[in-house]
């Protein structure tokens, strides 16, 4: 039995097998030709022609036959009824549609008068939620379908063109069952076929096909890896409720012992939350490659995140990540993060006020971190409150914000602060947007253990300290629009003035305002640093020029700008920032855009003094939804101490593509290559070709079926994570998998 096109000798109802509203229309209580039914023991019918015969009591109805009883619809050619025994004998063009929308179309069906249960030949069925099952012959009893030598499929039957197709897989049976109210098909002596072959002979399956969904087996994952050997990871799904899973998977290795998984979700009245962890034993290999592996130890992972929503403005959040081990999770190939960041927290969000009370912290997997330097954040406060009614014109927010970092071989930090920032923005009739800042803060910290920091320009002093910073800005942008080359273009002129008297910046301790560099995102800012733990202060100019063009199907964007600071206070910006000298280094982004095809935005940093191009970083994407080719490219040239290590400069590229074929088809591959030498970073021992990652693949795709075959290079080693290949094999059948 194969699921096909029928043939043009049952027209009608092969018109409604394949027109899209077929289902719907079939499923439709009445019609205007067709009675409703006074009670559910009633029949309604319509027909073109009636006859009675009163020897047999039997009624035929011929032409457009619809009989209507307890939702069950039957259309027919002809139709005879047999009022004694309560028998339905329909013919030509036949469909039945039951209470649940499943469409039944057959040559010739035998039903009782309830139009619920009886028999049918050369079955159509097509379900609800669209899949279709074909049979020699079946019945249906009690609103459960027993067909036999059937085939089932959830894919399309017809080509875009209309014309008729096989599908991408079916299940055959000798037997199936299909119960729509427990939305669930079963088979004896079953097979899966693949493109018309066979891929393996099942006894007993069975698989859900609507929403309740069931327990069982899901598809497998295949790998090949260098270093755990062939991989199959077979789960298996439990349906606790309809709000609650668990999925346990296992997965098997030829060179390792097999690892479980375990993951658990679940929907609250108010909320939700999933967990899941990994676990298994095996030799563990220290990140010092002269060490001796350790005999098998338990290795293994968590990852819990829920989030609460009590009421509109207050939730409650939370996430844990924490591994054994620093390779673990490379290992077997479950993340390549190298930092994990676990986090609690409550949230107040209100019409003009905000409150956060958080904590969090952090488990590095990076070679040469020490475990005692990671921070740890609790608690971490912050409220902010907009006043509604305008002071002096303007608009004031209200800060208040507090943290503190433990280290368990590090320095301890807290701090406290609260500020006020105003605003004001008018337009004049000239057409500038003008605005106004004032901005005050008063902060209070306190350190210790600050010879345990090894870079000394974080530190900080011992003990309280205290600050006070005020700073007041005034901005200016005049934009200028026209119209050119059939759209329009705006040029905006932009000036800004900050100024801020000298602070005690370098006795407080810095923790969050460490990566600072000159970008276009803070050209503009009152101040220039992350974070809260530095402030810029200086007396400065910031120039800018900003152009946009857009026309029909193009668009354009750029923006650069210079800073110049008017004191000769020395700075406090480091070396390679763009901002250390009197008058900053070029910086700006252009950003192109031609309808939904092309993309590309180029951030650069250009050298004041020799024009050399002190960051280029490239984004682009060209091509559509299917076919596409992505190049991100980034290189740091800015001469930084190598000791401030979190403005390293680097170099690389990354490379990813996607071609369709044959409207289903498709190969793609990317690729990440470090670019840093020497040049970049004196220290590095790489020859400025270092390649991270490759990664090619193919893949089909359609409406009920996916299939995908990768290759992975990882060049990176450390520990038991070794440089390998991974081959994997990716198979999803639509509704098919428990």
């Amino acid at each position: 039995m194969q699921i096909e096109q029928k043939r043009e000798s049952r027209k009608s109802a092969i018109d409604d097998v394949h027109d899209p509203s077929a289902t719907q229309n079939a499923a439709a209580v009445t019609t205007p030709d067709t009675p409703i039914p006074a009670s559910n023991d009633e029949i309604a019918f319509s027909a073109d022609l009636l006859e009675y015969n009163s020897d047999t009591d039997t009624v035929t109805a011929s032409g457009n036959v619809q009989m209507l009883r307890e939702g069950n619809r039957l259309r027919a050619d002809t139709v005879t009824w047999n009022r004694t025994t309560g028998a339905v004998e329909a013919s030509g063009n036949v469909s039945v549609t039951d209470a649940n929308g499943n469409v039944a179309y057959g040559d010739r069906i035998e039903v009782t008068d309830t139009l619920k249960d009886g028999l049918v030949e050369n079955l159509l069925l097509i379900m609800e939620e669209g899949g279709r099952l074909v049979a020699r012959s079946g019945q249906r009893n009690d609103g459960v379908y027993v067909l036999q030598h059937a085939a089932y499929s959830p894919c399309p039957v017809e080509d875009a063109d209309g014309c008729p197709k096989n599908p991408s897989w079916q299940i055959k049976a000798v037997e199936v069952r299909y119960d729509p109210a427990a939305e669930r098909v079963r088979y004896k002596g079953a097979r899966i076929e693949l493109f018309g072959l066979p891929l393996g002979v099942i006894p007993r399956f069975s698989h859900p096909v609507g929403d309740k969904g069931g327990s069982g087996l899901l598809i497998p994952d295949i790998k090949i890896n260098g270093v755990n050997g062939l991989e199959v990871a077979l789960p298996y799904y439990v349906r606790l409720a309809p709000n609650r899973d668990l999925t346990i998977t296992t997965h098997a290795y030829t060179d390792q012992l097999p690892m479980m998984e375990a993951g658990y979700r679940a929907i609250v009245g108010n909320g939700a939350y999933r967990i899941t962890g990994y676990g298994t034993y095996s030799r563990r290999r220290s990140t010092n490659l002269t060490a001796a592996p350790s005999d098998k130890d338990f290795r293994g992972y968590i990852d819990a995140s829920g989030k609460y929503q009590f009421s509109p403005e207050w939730s409650f959040s939370g996430s844990l990540r924490r591994v054994t081990d620093r390779t673990f999770l490379r290992r077997y190939d479950i993340s390549r993060d190298d930092r994990l960041r676990s986090t609690i927290g409550a949230e107040r969000i209100g019409t003009n006020s905000y409150l956060s009370i958080a904590g969090w912290s952090v488990q590095t997997l990076r070679l040469g971190d020490p475990k005692g330097q990671m921070p740890i954040a609790l608690p971490v406060i912050d409220y902010r409150l907009r006043l509604p009614d305008p002071i002096l014109g303007g608009k004031l927010k209200l800060q208040a914000n507090s943290l503190a970092i433990t280290r368990t071989s590090g320095q301890d930090t807290q701090r406290a602060f609260i500020s006020a920032e105003w605003n004001m923005r008018r337009l004049t009739n000239w057409g500038q947007e003008l605005t106004f800042t004032g901005y005050a803060r008063g902060d209070v910290y306190h350190a210790n253990d600050t010879l345990l920091n090894p870079i000394t320009v974080y530190r900080g002093d011992s003990g309280w300290q205290s600050r006070g910073i005020a700073a007041v800005a005034a901005d200016m942008r005049w934009p200028f629009i026209g119209q050119f080359l059939g759209g329009t273009q705006r040029i905006t002129p932009r000036v800004q003035i900050v100024a801020s008297p000298k602070l005690a910046n370098l006795s407080l301790p810095n923790e969050d305002a460490r990566s600072v560099d000159l970008e276009d995102s803070n050209l503009f800012a009152l101040n220039r640093f992350p974070g809260y733990d530095r402030f810029e202060d200086s007396t400065r100019l910031t120039l800018g020029m900003e152009y946009a063009l857009s026309l029909k199907d193009f668009s354009l964007e750029t923006i650069v700008g210079q800073s110049i600071r008017l004191n000769r206070r020395p700075t406090l910006l480091p070396n390679g920032t763009g901002l250390s000298e009197k008058i900053s280094d070029f910086v700006g982004r252009t950003t192109v855009r031609y309808k939904d095809f092309v993309s590309v935005t180029h951030r650069f940093r250009v050298d004041k003094d020799n024009l050399a191009v002190r960051r280029n970083e490239i984004d682009a994407t060209v091509g559509s939804r299917k076919t596409y080719l992505t190049v991100g490219y980034l290189h740091l040239n800015r001469n930084v101490t190598q000791q401030i290590e979190d403005l390293s400069d680097r170099e690389e590229i990354r490379l990813g593509a996607r071609l369709a074929f044959a409207r289903y088809w498709s190969i793609f591959g990317s690729t990440v290559i470090d670019l840093t030498g020497q040049k970049e970073d004196p220290l590095s021992l790489a020859d400025g070709y270092e390649p991270i990652r490759h990664r090619l693949g193919i893949a089909y795709q359609d409406e009920c079926l996916d299939i995908g075959l990768t290759w992975r290079r990882d060049y990176q080693s450390a520990g038991d994570a070794r440089t390998n290949n991974t081959i994997q094999l990716r198979l999803a059948f639509r509704n098919l998998g428990i």
